[in-house]
């Protein structure tokens, strides 16, 4: 029975990998600058806890995404960088340390694609955050974050080609993140980072 689903699982793949028009390719490869726009919810009463609100610092970021096109249409993108260092601030005390975070997400894509040389496209995905380095110390004691955080990702783009294979891109995004801050082991609160990013780019289609 396993063969049977595996076999028919391959033979679907196939189906859909042969509906991807051969003059356009099936991968796309894009290297973008990105803006990070944290959203700084702070719940749970995060912001009562002596030294105002928390936030983490809003920064640019380079950023790699792969794409392969199931169809002429679909597509699954995975989007990557190194880890990067997020300052932390309380507006009381300012910069108070920073956590380096790692946010690779993968995301479902609809591209329309009869609109010439422009093609907008549509996403929905996951993300998973890792905080590579997590925890800092201060005047107050150790600070600290979750190991990781699991979300959603809204996207919404456009590549406008250049020839057949080079294109320019614009690229929005909403990703649902958050994570616990605790001070010396004891929670203080949640800061929902739920960040909106704003890239530019180029893409290469093969």
């Amino acid at each position: 029975m396993q063969k049977k689903i595996l076999a028919a699982v391959l033979a679907v793949a196939g189906l859909v990998s042969a509906n991807v028009q051969a003059d356009d390719g099936n991968f796309m490869v894009r290297a973008r600058a990105v803006n990070l726009a944290y959203d700084n919810a702070n719940k749970d009463g995060l912001d009562k806890v002596g030294v105002g609100k928390v936030s983490a610092e809003d920064l640019w970021i380079p950023e790699v995404d792969f794409s392969y096109f199931m169809t002429k249409n679909l597509a699954l993108e995975l989007v990557l960088t190194y880890p990067q260092q997020v300052d932390i601030r309380t507006s009381a005390l300012g910069k108070i340390g920073h956590v380096d975070v790692l946010p690779p997400s993968l995301v479902l894509q609809y591209h329309f694609t009869d609109l010439g040389m422009f093609k907008p496209y549509v996403g929905l995905g996951l993300n998973y955050t890792i905080f590579t380095k997590k925890s800092f110390n201060t005047a107050l004691g150790r600070v600290s974050v979750d190991n990781d955080s699991i979300g959603a990702v809204a996207q919404v783009g456009a590549d406008f080609m250049l020839n057949k294979n080079w294109s320019v891109n614009v690229d929005v995004k909403y990703i649902t993140m958050d994570t616990a801050v605790k001070l010396n082991g004891a929670k203080l609160g949640t800061l929902d980072l739920n960040p909106i990013t704003a890239g530019v780019g180029v893409g290469y289609r093969f």
